[in-house]
């Protein structure tokens, strides 16, 4: 299970749309590790003039690394946190990833970072357990 949700939460969805922060809130408390390296990511973006900032660092554990996994396999978490956050988010492999800003989303960086030649690029030995 992605998300351990709260029976009022469930309710809240069971009756009509759910408040974003509640839902980033859920998130936040199911996913600790993956709402953290999202936050450390966005946060050295916003501290920098960089076009993006990204996560080269392996998770501790395999829980860690899926935490990270459910996070942005999840067109409703991995939106959620963008929109909060007010970053794109890019992902390679099991641990990389990357916060561009709205403004990169077209550049020659981002595109090159979701390419077929980044993704191959970024594969090495010590990633193929992931």
């Amino acid at each position: 299970m992605s998300l351990t949700v709260s029976p009022s939460l469930l309710r809240a969805a069971e009756s009509g749309p759910v408040d974003d922060e509640a839902f980033l809130a859920c998130v936040r408390e199911s996913l600790p590790y993956a709402w953290r390296t999202v936050h450390r990511v966005v946060s050295e973006l916003a501290s920098s003039d960089a076009e993006f900032t990204d996560n080269q660092v392996p998770p501790p554990s395999e829980a860690e690394r899926g935490q990270l996994l459910r996070a942005l396999a999840s067109d409703a978490i991995r939106s959620s946190l963008e929109r909060h956050f007010g970053v794109k988010l890019a992902f390679q492999n099991c641990h990389r990833i990357a916060a561009f800003r709205p403004s990169a989303v077209d550049s020659d960086t981002y595109r090159r970072f979701i390419s077929v030649r980044g993704q191959l690029l970024n594969q090495s030995p010590e990633l193929r357990n992931c």
